[in-house]
C-alpha cells in the first residue's frame, strides 16, 4: 500500500494515481528482477563460465610470448684466446664465439640484436602495449554498443590468432614490431569483454567467484608458455606462436556458436524479448512477473548510429563524479599492472632458470587466485591497498638485494608478484562495481588500456635494467606504491547489487551512504 506521505502527496489527483504507487512498488524493477533470474548457478552457467573465461588462456599467452620469442640466448667461446665468458660479445669479433643452440632461437639471435640499444630490443613488446592501447579506443565501446560482449570477444581472439601466425613470416624486427602492434589491437578487448560477460550474466552472490575462474584461466595459459618454449627450445622461436594460435583459433570457432550474450546487454539495446526469453530459463519466478517487470522498466529500443557509437564515453563527460572516479581508476591501474605485466617479463635479469622462473610465477597466481576467494566479503579498497603496498616494497627490496644472493632475490621478486597479482584480481572485480552497465565495458577497457599505458616503457626499462636494478625493479615498486593514493577519492563497493544506469547508480549510492 501507499505511505501516508506518498498519499499526502499535492500532485495526486485520483485514486488511479495511488493505484499506480501500489503497482509500481507490486512489481520489481528489472535490476531486481535481473537479479532474482541469475540467483542460481547450474551446470549450464558453470559451462558458459568455462566457455567464456577460456579465452584469457590464449590472451595470456600472447600477452607473454615475448619472454621466449625476445629472450637474449645463452653463448659459448669458440675462441678461447679472443673470448671468455665474461667477455662483452659486442666487444669481440663474431668468429670467436657462437650461441647455444640454433641462430634461430629466439630474434635476437635469428636477427643479430646482441648488440641493439634498448630502444631496438623493447620495441616490439611495447609496439604490443600501444596496439593494446590504440585497440581500446577502437574496439571497447563497440561491446557497450553495436556489437556486444560475444561478439566483440570471438572478432578479436579470432584476429588476434591469425595475426600471431602471419607474424612467423617476418624478415626483421620492424615488421616484427608491426605485427605485434596489430596483436596487441586485437587482443585489447578480450579481458573486458570476458569479464564484463561473466559477471553480468551472473547474480552478485557469484560475481566474485567467476571472476576467480577468469584469473585461473589466464594463469593456466601463462604456465603453459615454458612447457610449449621447452620443446622447442632446440628450433625456431616461429613454432611458438604457431602451437599458440592454432587452438585459439578453434576455440574462437567453437566460441562463436555456443558462448551466449549478456542479458544485461541486451535489455540495454531493447532486445527485450530475447533477454526475456534467456532468463526465463535461469528464472524461478513466474513468467509474467518477470516478463511484465523488464517490460516496463527498459528504456525503448534505439539504434545506433555512427555518432552513438562513442556515447557511452560522452557519458563518463556528463557526470563529473564519473570522470573523477574514472581518471582515479586509470592511475590505480598504471601502479598495479605495471608490477603484474613487468615482474614476468623481467624474469630474464634475475639471472636464474628462464623456464622454471615463469613456472615459479605462474604457481604464485594460483595462491593469488585462493586469496581473492576469501577476500570476496572483504571490503575492496584495503585489500588492494595492503596487497600494492606489499608489492612495492618487495620490489624496492631486490634493488638492494641485488644479485650477490640469487635466492632471497628471487623469493622477493615472488612475493612482489603474488601481491600485485592478488591487488590485480581484486582490483578488475571493484572496476565492475564502480561503474553501471551503460557504461561498464568502456570504463573497464580504458581502466585496463591505463595498465598497458604504464607498461609500453616496462619492455625499455626491463631492457636497461639488465644493467641496473634500479631501472626495472626500483621504478615498479615506486610507481605502485604512489598509485595507491588515489584509493581516498574512490568508494567502496562490497556487497552492492550492479546497477544499468547512470541514475541508477547515483540513486543506489546516495542510499548506500
Amino acid at each position: 500500500m501507499a505511505s501516508i506521505e506518498e498519499l499526502s502527496d499535492p500532485t495526486l489527483k485520483s485514486m488511479d494515481d495511488i493505484k499506480a504507487i501500489d503497482d509500481e512498488k507490486l512489481i520489481p524493477s528489472s535490476d531486481e528482477m535481473i537479479e532474482r533470474s541469475l540467483g542460481t548457478f547450474g551446470w549450464v552457467e558453470f559451462v558458459q563460465c568455462i566457455l567464456v573465461s577460456f579465452a584469457m588462456f590464449f590472451d595470456a599467452q600472447q600477452s607473454f610470448i615475448t619472454i621466449y620469442t625476445d629472450d637474449y640466448p645463452t653463448w659459448h667461446c669458440t675462441n678461447q684466446t679472443m673470448c671468455t665468458l665474461n667477455s662483452n660479445i659486442c666487444k669481440i669479433p663474431k668468429s670467436s664465439w657462437s650461441w647455444d643452440g640454433p641462430s634461430q632461437k629466439t630474434i635476437i639471435s635469428q636477427w643479430n640484436l646482441e648488440c641493439a640499444s634498448s630502444f631496438i630490443t623493447g620495441l616490439p613488446q611495447s609496439s604490443f602495449f600501444i596496439g593494446c592501447l590504440i585497440g581500446t579506443f577502437a574496439l571497447a565501446t563497440l561491446a557497450d554498443t553495436s556489437l556486444g560482449r560475444k561478439n566483440m570477444l570471438i572478432i578479436s581472439c579470432l584476429s588476434m590468432s591469425i595475426t600471431s601466425i602471419i607474424i612467423v613470416f617476418s624478415t626483421n624486427v620492424w615488421i616484427y614490431s608491426a605485427l605485434k602492434f596489430l596483436i596487441g589491437f586485437w587482443r585489447s578487448s578480450i579481458g573486458t569483454c570476458v569479464l564484463v560477460l561473466l559477471t553480468e550474466k551472473v547474480s552478485t552472490e557469484w560475481r566474485f567467484t567467476v571472476g576467480i575462474v577468469e584469473y585461473f584461466c589466464f594463469t593456466l595459459g601463462y604456465t603453459s608458455l615454458p612447457g610449449i618454449a621447452y620443446v622447442f627450445q632446440f628450433s625456431s622461436w616461429k613454432n611458438v606462436y604457431i602451437w599458440t594460435s592454432i587452438p585459439a583459433i578453434i576455440y574462437s570457432i567453437i566460441g562463436y556458436f555456443f558462448v551466449i550474450e549478456s542479458p544485461r546487454w541486451l535489455l540495454m539495446q531493447g532486445r527485450n524479448q530475447e533477454a526475456i526469453a534467456m532468463l526465463k530459463g535461469m528464472s524461478s519466478e513466474e513468467n509474467d512477473d518477470l516478463t511484465s517487470s523488464l517490460l516496463l522498466n527498459v528504456p525503448p529500443q534505439q539504434k545506433a548510429s555512427v555518432f552513438q557509437l562513442y556515447s557511452s564515453i560522452a557519458k563518463l563527460f556528463e557526470r563529473s563524479w564519473a570522470l573523477k572516479r574514472m581518471v582515479a581508476t586509470m592511475v590505480l591501474g598504471i601502479g598495479i599492472g605495471m608490477v603484474y605485466f613487468g615482474m614476468p617479463l623481467a624474469v630474464g635479469n634475475l639471472g636464474f632458470d628462464i623456464y622454471l622462473a615463469v613456472v615459479f610465477n605462474g604457481l604464485m597466481e594460483i595462491p593469488s587466485c585462493v586469496a581473492t576467494y576469501f577476500l570476496e566479503n572483504r571490503q575492496r579498497k584495503p585489500s588492494i591497498l595492503a596487497f600494492s603496498l606489499a608489492s612495492g616494497i618487495c620490489c624496492v627490496m631486490c634493488v638492494f638485494v641485488g644479485s650477490e644472493v640469487q635466492g632471497i632475490k628471487v623469493g622477493l621478486a615472488l612475493t612482489s608478484f603474488f601481491s600485485a597479482c592478488t591487488a590485480y584480481n581484486v582490483f578488475l572485480i571493484y572496476i565492475i562495481e564502480l561503474f553501471p552497465t551503460s557504461v561498464r565495458n568502456t570504463t573497464t577497457s580504458l581502466v585496463r588500456q591505463a595498465i598497458v599505458f604504464g607498461n609500453i616503457f616496462s619492455p625499455f626499462l626491463i631492457s636497461t635494467g639488465r644493467k641496473n636494478d634500479v631501472f626495472s625493479y626500483g621504478v615498479f615498486g615506486v610507481v605502485i606504491m604512489l598509485s595507491c593514493i588515489t584509493l581516498l577519492s574512490l568508494p567502496e563497493t562490497k556487497g552492492l547489487a550492479l546497477c544499468d544506469t547512470m541514475d541508477q547508480q547515483e540513486k543506489k549510492e546516495k542510499n548506500y551512504v
